[in-house]
């Protein structure tokens, strides 16, 4: 199975109501946002990565979920194994300290195991959130926006994996920032909203199929860092490489197409009736790439 055929597996099974019939990254309980997502390592993190901002990152992306639902954390539950391996476990306590401690978010909990082979990291978070924003409320004529910039986290990886470049891309792949005070700020005002987990393309192609529309990207607005544009380049080879890498963790959100972000955030695209994913570049139509983003199994 890949996930797709595992999630509509598991949606025959008896769900909660707040699993909103496993279409979101968060489930609700009452006022409660709830999330959970895993760490492989080799899939997700390179055994090279230090053990600290492994633990960092393990962090982030779950509340990154939270502040996709403009949630504020109320704590995580922690699934960890036990390898034998002292100073790797030294390395992740420490760096799950300062993620904690940096976003106020104490530790409820957890298990331990006993593992050998690829190290499989998990974490629940969970939040509190008044009005939190599905990802299937956008409507056709909607405007798309991204906060942050798209792509520095995919060109850091490369650079973990024995590339040369500026060292604020490796950090965007080692610790990224969940966008919390954005989340909500937005979260009154946004129509729908999710995090850039696996590509801006892919997100935002799931985003639209959520929410029964069409959606197209335009790549010519694509907010690149100075860093990845004087990496990678601004050509457009370099911001489809950036929309398709995934690991940003910003928040692609809808608005009304007249309303304005009331965060810093970039417009870089539309909604409208009708199904699927098209790309232009400045009014230019533009073919899909291959591969819009990570795919899952």
């Amino acid at each position: 199975m890949n996930e797709s055929t595992f999630l509509t597996a598991l949606r025959s099974l008896p769900l909660h109501a707040g699993a909103r019939g496993l279409a979101d990254d968060t489930a609700l309980l009452g006022d409660l946002v709830l999330t959970k997502d895993l760490l492989v390592e080799g899939i997700h993190f390179l055994a090279t990565d230090p053990a600290a901002d492994v633990a960092w990152k393990l962090v982030a992306v779950n509340l990154s979920d939270l502040a996709a639902k403009g949630a504020v954390p109320i704590g995580i539950l922690l699934g960890y194994p036990l390898a034998g391996d002292d100073a790797w476990d030294r390395g992740f306590l420490a760096g799950l300290r300062e993620g904690c401690e940096a976003f106020a978010c104490p530790i409820l909990g957890g298990d331990t195991v006993t593992a050998n082979g690829a190290r499989t990291l998990s974490l629940t978070a969970i939040g509190r959130a008044t009005a939190p924003p599905a990802r299937s409320g956008a409507r056709p004529g909607d405007a798309l926006w991204v906060t942050g910039t798209i792509g520095d986290a995919a060109a850091g990886l490369a650079i973990a994996i024995g590339g040369q470049g500026p060292p604020e891309l490796l950090a965007a792949y080692r610790r990224p920032q969940p966008r919390l005070a954005e989340g909500q700020a937005l979260a009154p005002h946004a129509s729908a909203m999710m995090d850039v987990s696996d590509g801006l393309l892919i997100d935002a192609a799931r985003m639209a199929q959520a929410s029964g529309c069409a959606v197209t990207i335009d790549l010519a607005p694509i907010p690149l860092s100075p860093a990845y544009a004087a990496h990678a380049g601004t050509h457009r080879e370099a911001r489809i490489a950036a929309a398709t890498g995934g690991d940003d963790y910003e928040l692609l959100f809808a608005l009304p197409p007249d309303a304005t972000s009331p965060v810093q955030a970039t417009r870089v695209g539309s909604f409208a009736q009708g199904a699927g994913l098209s790309l232009t570049d400045a009014g230019e139509a533009v073919t899909l790439p291959p591969r819009i983003g990570y795919q899952h199994g």
